[in-house]
Order: structure tokens, then C-alpha cells, then sequence
């Protein structure tokens, strides 16, 4: 679920300060003897507006009671205490002003008391009570509690899992220009969720949101160019929406530029930006970058080869389940390259790679049970693996079973 989209507008008033603009100013020991002896809450004192410079709420507070206050003036105070806005931040007190206001119908709070109970925020964790305000705030046309609303139903939290209800939602902020909802829409047409498969539909919601910098959109309008997907295939313009939304720190997409970069794909060959967008992908934890910077280190492409820095980002790419690097990992384990050689630790990658399905993997691992290296010698293991490695077009598997078949034979 989202963060507050909204702009953090309150002023607040402290006990002994008065707010004007954004500055603060003392009240004297005096005044505030005077201000005690009539009545009036330091902590809600009310300032009339006398110039334009003062933007100080238009509170009438006598014996503790805001008495004016109306539901944007409590909604900003609940802003206030939640962001730290000249005052300590304060969750307990952001819900307590948010739920006044909530109460007298303004969205924006309905939709800050949901998140806060949907985050444990000032309240109790309640998914429940998260979905009451949330759905309060999206019948009054707030577009990110609508948006948060679809969520809930697309992944099932606190609710059953229910597309069509999602679609419904998400159509609806997206019709106010929510781009978040906009992609989500795009992507249930992408992918025929909860309704019919309408790659021109998909894409035209896709642009929408992408028109709004929403960098998921301008990725995946790269992919329907790159694959042919309801647009004519198109790698160098596919190139253009892959760059737009790695500029804005899309991991996925700069590694998809790096390829196109590496490979000459849709963009003119240059190893070096290949190299420095892997990088960037790479270091924000993307496995497939890492595993692809891992290669060219190993391998010398564009760069010095260096084993050891290798089998650095193999590592980083293989325990998030990366299948090519868990097998360069066996492979480098194997041999002894960048790390001192290690048969047991090399059927331990073999293994990872192999149960994902890898032919070559499984056909290793078969020669690592057939010879007893890293692992007990099995010779039925040894076959099991094999067989999994030749479902797949694997000759040397095949080869290694009809030779084993022969000697059981004899």
C-alpha cells in the first residue's frame, strides 16, 4: 500500500508559541499569565488572521474545546503531529485529529486513518478497520484510497482475493488520473485479469500512467515493443521506454538497457554503458544484473577479468535464486577459480541450478553422484539426474545413461 500523496500543509500552535507563516514566535511570560487567566488553551490558541503573512489556524479554543475547527483544519493538525510538522511527531495524536475529522466526511483523513490502521500507525493493526476507512474515503472519490482499496482485494489482504472488485476500484482512480491505478489497469488488460485480454486497452492505460513518469509502465511498454506484444516488435523504441524508466532508478530496466547495450540490441553496441548500467542495476539487488555483471567479469567482457569479483556478484545473484549464476557458482567452485576448488560446495550450486530445472545442471550433478565428487557416489542418483538432463535434449546425458544401462547389463 502507498505512502500519503498529499501535501504537508499544517501549522501548528505549541504552548508558549504562536505561528505565523512558517515562523515561530514567543509569547511573553506576561501574555501567557493573561492568556491562562482567561480561559484559553495554549495549546489551541486562537490567532486571527490581521495580514497576509499569517496562515495560523482559525482555532476558538476556551476550556480545552475547539469550537470552530473544521475537518480540514483537523485533518491538517492530524498532518502535522504525523509528519512532525512544528511539533513532535506523534502517530497517537495524527489518528486521534485524523478520526475527527474522518467523522465529519473528509476523505483525505478517512484515507489516513485506514493507512494508519492498515501500518499499526497511532492504532492497533486492524485490516478491518483499514478497509472500513478506506473504503469511506474511496465512495468520496479520494483517488489513493481507491487505489489502496484495489489492492487489497488484488492480493487479499484482510479481504478474499477478488479481481473483479480490484478492477473495479482501480478503473475508478484511474479515471481520476492516478497513475498507480492506471498501470495496475493496464496490467489486469495486459495479462486478461478479471476481464478479457485487450493488449490495446493494455497499452493505452500503460501510456497514461507512463505520460505520468510511472516507471513500472514505461517498463512494461518496453517489453510489449521489445516482444511484439500488441504493437508491431520494435527494439529501438522498446530501448527509448527501457532508458525512461531506468533514469528513474528502475532496476529491471537498466538491466534490460545494459543487455541492450551488450548485445547492440535496438541501440548501438557499447560494452562500457552495458557495463555502467549492470552496475546501477546490479547494486540496487537485482539478481539478473548481478549474475550478468558476475559473467563479464569472469569472462573478460569489456573488462579486465577478474575471478574473484565474479564469484562476488554470482554470490550476491545465486542466493536470491538466480539459475545461471548458481551454475558458474558450481562451475568456479569446480574448477578453483577466484576461490580455492571445493567439490562440496560445488555440488551445492549444482544442486540449486539443477532443481530449477537446468539441463546442463542436472547433467553435472549426475557426473557428480557417478563419481562420488562432493557427494556419496550413487550410481542410481547418478541416472535419476541424467534422465532429468535428457528429457530436455541433453546429449551428453544421454550418452551418459545408455554407458551406465551398459554396464549394469553386463
Amino acid at each position: 500500500m502507498n505512502t500519503k500523496f498529499a501535501q504537508k500543509l499544517a501549522l501548528a500552535v505549541l504552548p508558549g508559541m504562536m505561528i505565523i507563516g512558517s515562523q515561530a514566535f514567543a509569547i511573553t511570560s506576561q501574555q501567557t499569565a493573561q492568556l491562562d487567566s482567561a480561559g484559553v488553551d495554549l495549546n489551541c490558541f486562537h490567532w486571527q488572521q490581521q495580514a497576509e503573512r499569517v496562515n495560523a489556524f482559525s482555532y476558538r479554543c476556551k476550556n480545552g474545546a475547539f469550537a470552530t475547527a473544521t475537518a480540514g483544519e483537523q485533518s491538517r493538525l492530524g498532518d502535522a503531529y504525523y509528519y512532525g510538522d512544528e511539533v513532535t511527531q506523534d502517530y497517537d495524536a495524527a489518528a486521534k485529529w485524523y478520526r475527527k475529522a474522518a467523522a465529519q466526511g473528509d476523505a483525505y483523513s478517512q484515507f489516513s486513518l485506514g493507512y494508519m490502521y492498515s501500518k499499526g500507525e497511532g492504532v492497533p493493526q486492524d485490516t478491518w478497520l483499514a478497509l472500513k476507512w478506506l473504503s469511506k474515503a474511496a465512495e468520496n472519490e479520494f483517488a489513493a484510497a481507491q487505489y489502496a482499496l484495489a489492492d487489497m482485494y488484488y492480493y487479499g489482504e484482510g479481504v478474499a482475493v477478488d479481481y473483479r472488485e480490484a478492477l473495479h476500484w482501480y478503473r475508478r482512480a484511474a479515471n481520476q488520473g492516478y497513475a498507480f491505478a492506471q498501470y495496475s489497469l493496464g496490467f489486469m488488460y495486459k495479462k486478461g485479469i478479471a476481464v478479457e485480454r485487450d493488449l490495446k486497452r493494455a497499452m493505452a492505460w500503460l501510456q497514461k500512467a507512463a505520460e505520468l513518469a510511472h516507471p513500472e509502465a514505461q517498463a512494461s511498454i518496453g517489453h510489449m515493443y521489445l516482444d511484439g506484444e500488441g504493437v508491431a516488435r520494435d527494439a529501438s523504441v522498446a530501448f527509448e521506454w527501457f532508458f525512461k524508466a531506468a533514469m528513474q532508478g528502475h532496476a529491471g530496466a537498466q538491466n534490460n538497457i545494459a543487455y541492450m547495450y551488450r548485445t547492440g540490441l535496438g541501440v548501438e553496441q557499447d560494452v562500457n554503458r552495458a557495463l555502467m548500467w549492470y552496475r546501477n542495476s546490479a547494486r540496487q539487488g537485482y539478481a539478473t544484473a548481478q549474475a550478468s555483471l558476475g559473467f563479464m567479469y569472469h569472462k573478460g567482457i569489456g573488462i579486465e577479468q577478474d575471478y574473484a569479483h565474479a564469484v562476488r556478484w554470482y554470490q550476491l545473484a545465486g542466493v536470491q535464486g538466480e539459475l545461471s549464476a548458481q551454475f558458474n557458482l558450481g562451475l568456479m567452485y569446480m574448477q578453483g577459480e577466484g576461490v580455492a576448488r571445493d567439490l562440496n560446495k560445488a555440488a551445492e550450486w549444482f544442486l540449486a541450478a539443477a532443481r530449477q530445472g537446468d539441463a546442463e545442471a542436472q547433467y553435472y550433478v549426475g557426473t557428480l553422484y557417478q563419481n562420488g565428487w562432493g557427494v556419496a557416489q550413487n550410481i542410481q542418483k547418478a541416472l535419476e539426474w541424467f534422465r532429468l538432463a535428457g528429457e530436455s535434449g541433453h546429449a551428453k546425458a544421454k550418452h551418459e545413461i545408455e554407458l551406465l544401462a551398459a554396464s549394469q547389463s553386463v
